[in-house]
């Protein structure tokens, strides 16, 4: 709780993965993925209530023995591909606040696919959000793969991508910073979600900025690879 208001951290694990299958409970260091968001967001000092929200009974179980509630199973109409991020979060909120009688004033969208995020980065963007009065507050990290220097490919020609190709002669320490979404956090108001239908609302929109070395999002298995080499050669504290 901050300011008096309610926190729910929804983190969404659908049992479908095709990239990696069972991506969500994969082992990383000898733990399922999901389990470190979890303890995360239990681990914050703001978040009131850790809710998975899955369509698949051993993630359910498996969330369950890490600490997180799992109110309710996804509707399948809501686990496919091609369902959307913002669909299955309006769904969590809505059951949980019709079950649990109360209303929550501030969201946290936390992915399990982030297994590095920290208690501090939550807590940090929740602060963050009430701080600016920002209707949104997401997590970045600045990037190394300058768009600058990048070029697409049409019919065997190359041509310069964006109109800052003359960039291209300068070194990267002399270029501004410039910063990514890494997929960690999402901290939304309640009103914004639910009214607006929006996670990111880039009219009123703030951020905290994590270390590249933790704004691993596991995508494909190199990226579980990755993650696994972080963890064995002590490169965080986790």
């Amino acid at each position: 709780m901050i300011n008096h208001k309610k926190i729910l951290a929804v983190i969404p694990a659908r049992g479908g993965s095709k990239r990696i299958p069972h991506k969500n409970i994969r082992l990383l260091g000898g733990k399922p993925l999901i389990s470190y968001s979890i303890k995360a967001t239990r681990q914050s000092k703001l978040v009131d209530l850790t809710i998975v929200s899955t369509d698949d009974q051993n993630i359910s179980m498996i969330a369950k023995k890490n600490g997180a509630e799992v109110p309710f199973i996804r509707p399948s109409k809501l686990a496919t591909s091609k369902s959307k991020t913002i669909d299955v979060l309006i769904h969590a909120v809505n059951f949980i606040e019709r079950h649990n009688k109360k209303i929550f004033d501030i969201i946290a969208l936390i992915q399990p696919t982030s297994p590095f995020i920290l208690p501090e980065d939550i807590d940090r963007a929740i602060e963050n959000l009430e701080k600016t009065n920002a209707n949104c507050c997401i997590s970045l990290c600045e990037i190394s793969e300058r768009p600058e220097w990048m070029y697409r490919v049409n019919n065997n020609k190359v041509f310069p991508f964006g109109t800052r190709i003359h960039n291209i002669n300068k070194r990267s320490q002399d270029l501004k910073k410039i910063f990514r979404i890494n997929g960690a956090a999402y901290i939304i108001r309640r009103e914004i979600l639910l009214n607006k239908k929006m996670i990111i609302d880039e009219n009123n929109l703030t951020a905290i900025i994590m270390p590249r070395e933790r704004s691993i999002d596991i995508d494909e298995l190199i990226d579980l690879q990755l993650a696994e080499i972080i963890l064995k050669n002590n490169f965080i504290d986790q």
